[in-house]
């Protein structure tokens, strides 16, 4: 194993399903939170164990091995895996507002959502779920007015700032205020491991215009590719929508250097499972 608990993310490897925490998150006593690793489930090959979904067209694991380990991954968290809702990721920027009525959607019944990449919710009992294996997972908890977020942030949701969009959807819809929000950026590639070419680095440049200054983009000589800092850039877009810097908080966990626990889909070339987020207000 080659995860380290830090002060920002620990896993208990004592247990039977064990999940990432984030002590900043733990001390909120109406939520209860986790990200998976791939350990303690039941698929197979590729997929071992802890697979949490069939979420490109290259993954072909066993529905009911899936359904195993939510229930599985659930149990260890203490969240009820009929409450969940999951959400329905195309790398874009809408939020879903989610309620009692979406119990259930995109597990044991058909979702009457699409192209959701973030989820909120002030109602007790709903866990929101999000999926990952690489791209950058965004944990929002009103610590005021008890009211959640769980975004995906890949390259594409991330220069389109949809961390910014969470937060005002959370303030449109909860009356937040940003000053009560505490954001978590959790287990994704880091820096080092996340390489990129020039049209992908143009986008980051245009959306970031001090992207240099500030390391979220480093030229690698003049190979024509750059390392790109998606913890900084996601860190960035919290700061313009208005939480303060003391409120963010980075896992500091990649998903490509912890691959023996964490699936990675930059590692495998897309052979893989899926990881994934959980956020819910305890009743």
């Amino acid at each position: 194993m080659t995860f380290m608990n830090t002060s920002n993310a620990q896993i208990d490897f004592s247990m039977e399903t064990p999940y990432i925490s984030y002590p900043v998150l733990s001390q909120i006593k109406f939520i209860k939170h986790g990200f998976s690793t791939r350990l303690g489930g039941v698929s197979e090959g590729i997929y071992s164990t802890m697979n949490l979904g069939n979420d490109s067209i290259l993954q072909k694991d066993d529905p009911a091995k899936i359904e195993e380990n939510y229930r599985r991954i659930a149990g260890s968290i203490g969240v009820d895996v009929e409450n969940m809702v999951i959400s329905k990721q195309v790398h874009k920027t809408n939020i879903r507002v989610v309620t009692k009525e979406d119990c259930g959607m995109g597990l044991f019944r058909p979702r009457d959502f699409d192209e959701i990449d973030g989820l909120i919710t002030n109602e007790p009992n709903i866990t929101l779920v999000t999926k990952y294996a690489d791209c950058v997972p965004l944990y929002f908890v009103d610590v005021k007015n008890q009211a959640i977020g769980l975004t995906h942030s890949g390259w594409r949701g991330t220069v389109a700032e949809i961390g910014r969009i969470t937060v005002e959807e959370l303030c449109k819809n909860y009356h937040s205020e940003q000053g009560d929000i505490i954001a978590v950026i959790g287990p994704s590639i880091c820096k080092d491991c996340f390489e990129i070419s020039d049209d992908v680095a143009s986008e980051f440049e245009k959306a970031f215009p001090d992207a240099y200054e500030t390391a979220i983009l480093t030229k690698k000589g003049s190979t024509g590719k750059y390392l790109c800092d998606l913890w900084e850039a996601n860190r960035q877009v919290l700061l313009k929508a208005g939480l303060s810097s003391e409120n963010i908080h980075v896992s500091e966990v990649c998903t490509c250097c912890n691959d023996d626990i964490l699936f990675s889909h930059r590692k495998t070339g897309g052979q893989r499972g899926s990881l994934a987020a959980f956020l819910s207000i305890v009743g």
